[in-house]
């Protein structure tokens, strides 16, 4: 592999940085979750009740993102910010790109969530617009997906910026805040973007 396509990565476009999650980033991530939980809760994938899969704390988290990323079938980032007139960036959300999957297929899927204090800023369009286009043009892929409940209009917001087409409708379709909610469908392949979605946006915007 490239070292373009090598865990860790970073990617940067104006005051927005993707990286790798750190052990470092526990204290800020609590913090986070916290004062964030009515603002992501109804938005939050959760685990059905009957789930083999066990519990996670943040190390456990950490390291599974880790090496899921290492095999190739993830970039989980962490994205941070920089304020204008500030010298040192803030943890501001996170952006997963998950299921990667190459061959015959070739997609992934992308999700994201932004700190409230930190909304508004047009932070997620370039975090997904930065991982979308990497996942375009250096792991090769020929579609991203976007899957939202229809009540979240701020997350509809991004992928209507980005121009993210709507594909339908898929009932009970993910496991979020604690039942199988309805989700509706966007995406985007690598021949409808162009010279990639980073384009698309005002400078910094």
């Amino acid at each position: 592999m490239s070292g373009a396509t090598r865990w860790p990565l970073e990617l940067s476009h104006g005051p927005v940085t993707l990286r790798p999650w750190r052990l470092s980033d526990r204290r800020v991530w609590d913090e986070l979750r916290r004062r964030n939980a009515d603002w992501t809760g109804p938005w939050d994938s959760t685990r059905p009740r009957d789930s083999l899969d066990p519990p996670l704390t943040f190390a456990g988290m950490v390291r599974q993102f880790n090496r899921r990323a290492r095999r190739g079938t993830m970039l989980p980032f962490a994205v941070d910010y920089l304020p204008p007139g500030e010298q040192r960036a803030v943890l501001a959300g996170q952006l997963t790109i998950s299921g990667i999957t190459h061959g015959s297929a070739s997609w992934a899927q992308a999700g994201y969530w932004i700190d409230q204090r930190w909304a508004g800023r047009g932070i997620i369009p370039i975090a997904l617009a930065l991982a979308a286009d990497h996942c375009f043009f250096t792991l090769r892929l020929h579609r991203i997906e976007v899957a939202i409940r229809p009540e979240n209009v701020r997350s509809l917001r991004v992928v209507e910026k980005l121009g993210f087409r709507h594909e339908g409708f898929r009932p009970r379709y993910m496991h979020v805040d604690g039942d199988w909610r309805d989700h509706e469908m966007f995406a985007l392949h690598v021949e409808e973007v162009g010279p990639g979605l980073l384009a698309r946006l005002p400078d910094q915007a």
